[in-house]
């Protein structure tokens, strides 16, 4: 039943001159920083971030620094459910894709799909369905089912043919590590990666995602201050070319530095054994403007949208086909 659901697909360019649409925005990461009146300098200065971290990272056979140039898709991805030809498409996901400019060669270079990875289910699931589960309650519990219906409907977008037909591989999912939970780094360092980390439990989001069929691994890459979480499908190590696992991390440290400057633009460098906490005050600020009350006002805002618009209207279809959905 995965073939009931047609998926649509839009590219958007997303440069200093990138104006996000003013309808409601499928992710408030990147679209937050386009705005006001210091909109092109915050999406300059993000983007000079990104490349300046990608061609630290892919130093060799780059003497000045500047071979590469990263460029940035925002992927933004439709679903429609009972019209075939989409005229009812509903807003699903919103991620980047990163592709790679090598001067030397004047060649692009496949990057990866993924980043800054944002779900109109997910918003839902998280802001609005897990916290009326738990108003009023003593102690925090999860919904039965939680989290079942968005890994169906991601997994059935991965592999559905308009998936395969734009991506050769598949997503990873960067995100920052969890502030409730402990890390300890382990002897291994892998060339990209850096050494990596192993955590002492498994966080409410390696749950979810692990139900879109994505495992999690955790790393600290070179001259970085924190490590970060890579979820994927297949083997992280060798699915992927150095250079594509360079510009995910080149653009989710930018936007985590952006984001989460306590954790991923901290004074000082994460040690063998690591607690991340957004109370750290020993940090630097970014020149980029971030409204971090407006990302979590909209996620709530994005998430009664996808309830008002796709759960409560399509639950008996959904229902059904995620009873019978195999991928």
């Amino acid at each position: 039943m995965g073939n009931d659901f047609v998926f649509a697909l839009k590219s958007t360019c997303l440069d200093e001159n990138y104006h996000p649409s003013g309808k409601t925005r499928l992710t408030t990461n990147f679209a937050n920083l386009a705005r006001g009146e210091n909109r092109q300098q915050n999406l300059r200065n993000a983007l000079n971030m990104i490349n300046n971290r990608f061609n630290a990272l892919a130093h060799l056979d780059n003497p000045k620094g500047d071979r590469y140039l990263v460029k940035l898709e925002i992927i933004t991805v439709t679903m429609s459910i009972d019209d075939k030809n989409g005229s009812n498409n509903l807003p699903m996901i919103e991620v980047l894709k990163t592709n790679i400019f090598d001067r030397k060669t004047n060649q692009y270079i496949d990057g990866i799909a993924g980043n800054n990875y944002s779900s109109y289910v997910r918003d839902h699931d998280f802001s609005v369905l897990l916290i009326e589960h738990n108003k009023n309650k003593s102690s925090f519990s999860v919904p039965e089912n939680f989290g079942d219906l968005h890994g169906k409907l991601y997994k059935c977008f991965v592999s559905s043919d308009t998936y395969k037909e734009h991506f050769k591989k598949s997503p990873i999912i960067c995100l920052s590590v969890s502030s409730n939970k402990t890390y300890t780094r382990t002897e291994y360092q892998h060339p990209v990666l850096g050494f990596e980390y192993q955590q002492d439990q498994y966080s409410l989001t390696d749950e979810y995602f692990s139900k879109m069929g994505l495992k999690v691994r955790f790393f600290m890459p070179s001259n970085s201050v924190a490590p970060m979480a890579f979820y994927h499908a297949g083997d992280l190590l060798t699915d992927y070319t150095d250079l594509g696992l360079i510009s995910s991390i080149s653009t989710m440290e930018t936007f985590q530095k952006i984001y989460r400057p306590e954790i991923y633009n901290a004074n000082s460098v994460a040690g063998e054994i690591y607690q991340p906490s957004l109370k750290h005050e020993d940090y630097s600020l970014t020149r980029v403007v971030y409204d971090r009350e407006e990302r979590n006002r909209l996620a709530v805002e994005q998430g009664k949208y996808a309830e008002e618009h796709f759960i409560k209207p399509y639950k008996d279809i959904l229902e059904q086909w995620s009873a019978n959905f195999a991928v």
